[in-house]
């Protein structure tokens, strides 16, 4: 085997290995005994974390300091090299049972359609944008922050192409950064509370949402 082969061959094993790795990893979103083992770890070794079994913003800003630490890549991500670092131990399975919260969360969606705006609302007698998308992802058992800029922190980023039902998406709206929020359908479609018809159902590609659209994230 010649020397470009072996260094082809190695590369590729190299990036296969990565995309498992990034893969198979505990993240912002996920939730369980898991998670409350990780966070339990951090906490014994003198990071401000609670082991709630919600992995938040907070476990991944531990992380990344652990990471940091131990020399390792610091993406805040929990994956096999981390997971042993920090337990001891070979990382179970990842579950996440994504596909079914994501229907959860459309079918839970589709139930407040028509509920009046109410700024600050975060119930079934009026909705905010970020109240309405807290209060439904909480019915699915996922529990979000409660402003639109804090949700924007939450979970990975994911490209207009990428966006799988379930995703949030975020809009520049009365004020500059993420001021509204939604939940996505699929096909470009979205539903959220908005100031005009309350809980609605819109196209990301309408002129007016088009143009105010910053970007989608993934939390599950």
């Amino acid at each position: 085997m010649s020397k470009a082969i072996r260094i082809l061959v190695v590369f590729m094993v190299l990036m296969f290995s990565f995309s498992i790795a990034s893969a198979a990893a505990f993240r912002v979103g996920d939730q369980g005994s898991d998670v409350a083992e990780i966070q339990g770890r951090l906490a014994s070794l003198g990071y401000d974390v609670t082991a709630d079994g919600d992995f938040g913003p907070a476990t991944a800003e531990a992380v990344k300091s652990f990471q940091a630490s131990r020399g390792l890549d610091n993406d805040g991500l929990v994956g096999p090299s981390t997971y042993s670092a920090l337990l001891g131990k070979s990382m179970p399975e990842v579950s996440r049972g994504s596909s079914y919260i994501s229907r959860r969360v459309v079918q839970i969606s589709y139930e407040y359609l028509g509920t009046p705006y109410v700024f600050g609302g975060t119930s079934p007698s009026g909705f905010d944008c970020s109240g309405y998308v807290r209060y439904v992802f909480a019915q699915a058992g996922v529990y979000l922050p409660r402003t639109a800029d804090a949700q924007y922190e939450v979970g990975y980023p994911v490209s207009r192409g990428e966006l799988r039902t379930g995703d949030l998406v975020f809009f520049s709206t009365y004020e500059y950064g993420p001021s509204h929020v939604g939940i996505y359908l699929g096909d470009g479609n979205f539903i959220n509370a908005s100031t005009s018809r309350g809980v609605a159902v819109d196209s990301l590609y309408s002129s007016y949402w088009n143009s105010c659209y910053i970007g989608g994230r993934r939390i599950m």
